[in-house]
């Protein structure tokens, strides 16, 4: 944190009630809000939380959650992909704590649950409107190795595959 920008959050692992349905409902809400995006959407993150919570291995794959005075406020996912990389999945933070480095540290808990836990590689899958969390990720050092354009969501876009090798 730089002195600018204390540590308004706190980071903590997924795991009381209430971190799964917050997780999909929070992307479904902030996503139409800001892009239009429609239950499409939600309903991949649906996907993704309910593939996590049923068949994680909890000794290499990890969700955090960012609170704020008992808030929640962010999260991320750290998931098995393929290959025997590790995927960054479902990143967010509420609108109110951007620019105060939640982002940042979200993605960096990732980042060294990943190495700490024997991963090589880390992978994720966004679309190119997402301007703030791309800058997130090239911060922490990954790159775009691929895009391609899809509709989905209600919407045309652009998909972009990034990695980080370890």
């Amino acid at each position: 944190m730089t002195a600018t920008a204390p540590a308004r959050a706190s980071i903590r692992r997924l795991d009381r009630p209430g971190d799964l349905g917050w997780v999909v409902m929070a992307h479904g809400e902030l996503y139409n809000a800001e892009f239009g995006w429609n239950s499409e959407f939600e309903a991949l993150v649906a996907r993704i939380v309910a593939d996590f919570a049923t068949h994680h291995d909890s000794a290499r794959e990890a969700a955090w959650i960012a609170e704020v005075d008992g808030r929640r406020v962010g999260c991320v996912f750290c998931v098995a992909g393929e290959e025997g990389a590790a995927r960054l999945r479902i990143l967010l933070v509420d609108p109110a704590e951007r620019g105060h480095g939640v982002g940042r540290r979200l993605v960096d808990t990732c980042v060294v649950f990943a190495r700490a836990v024997g991963y090589r590689r880390l992978t994720l899958w966004t679309n190119d409107v997402l301007v703030a969390a791309r800058r997130l990720y090239e911060a922490a050092g990954f790159r775009i190795v691929d895009q391609d354009h899809h509709h989905s969501f209600g919407h045309d876009l652009v998909g972009q595959n990034w990695v980080h090798d370890l």
